[in-house]
């Protein structure tokens, strides 16, 4: 998914918002956040800040909290490992660190 189908998949116009510079924005996220920007997609405090670039409109920062995050994150097309197979391997490099592990279920 490109930047565009990213915006329009939030249903964001690229234009509503902030021009984000033209390098060295990794180092400027973290600051950006401590403005206490609201997410574009849902309006709570974003928790993550990027940066898009779509023609037309250049480089655009782009805020968002982690649930909106996490929803439109592209996925991989590839194929995935199934659950118990990911929860075994997590709980034997736990076991092997000597570390307590508690899988608390979660939303599907």
């Amino acid at each position: 998914m490109n930047d565009a189908d990213l915006l329009r998949s939030l249903g964001v116009n690229p234009s509503t918002l902030d021009p984000a510079p033209a390098s060295r924005w990794r180092n400027a996220g973290p600051e950006r956040l401590r403005g206490r920007r609201p997410c574009v997609r849902c309006g709570e405090p974003a928790r993550a800040a990027g940066v898009v670039d779509v023609p037309g409109y250049g480089r655009r920062w782009l805020d968002r909290c982690m649930p909106c995050l996490i929803a439109t994150t592209p996925r991989s097309d590839g194929p995935r490992a199934p659950l118990a197979d990911t929860l075994a391997v997590l709980r034997e490099a736990a076991r092997e660190a000597g570390v307590a592990l508690t899988i608390v279920p979660g939303e599907a």
